[in-house]
């Protein structure tokens, strides 16, 4: 399994916060206009309908936890169930290390959040979804830097 790139996004659609781990290089134009679209496509959607659609080459798996959307691109045969539990999981471990986790603190501390995501992926790929294997290095690395 492999994620394509991780997208975090705002009700208003404003992104805040982009990975990617793909093979083919995109161009920071190319990023912010697949960016731009998933965004307008998944902002457009209904409650009612199911959290994932087909995107270019891309299936986009999303899901919303408050004013955040949560969104994967994937391989078009990737499992959708999956995805939803990854992104459940890392919202798990964003909440556990924030307490509440919310717009502000991923704002305010992105590099956090990428080593959380780090510790959870590696080049695309899932690796640890074990909440206290995944902060525990991040708790170390707050200890040293105080």
């Amino acid at each position: 399994m492999t994620i394509k790139f991780l997208l975090l996004v705002n009700k208003q659609g404003q992104t805040r916060l982009a990975k990617y781990f793909t093979e083919e290089q995109l161009s920071v134009e190319e990023k912010r206009a697949l960016e731009a679209e998933i965004v307008r496509k998944c902002l457009a959607r209904t409650d009612k309908q199911c959290s994932f659609f087909e995107h270019r080459a891309y299936k986009i798996v999303y899901r919303r936890y408050a004013s955040l959307f949560f969104m994967v691109g994937v391989d078009s045969e990737e499992n959708e169930l999956e995805m939803l539990e990854f992104i459940h999981c890392f919202v798990e471990v964003l909440d556990k290390h924030f307490g509440q986790v919310c717009e502000l603190d991923i704002m305010a501390d992105p590099d956090v959040v990428h080593y959380i995501l780090d510790e959870m992926l590696l080049n695309g790929c899932i690796v640890d979804t074990n909440k206290a294997n995944v902060l525990e290095p991040v708790q170390l690395l707050e200890q040293v830097q105080q």
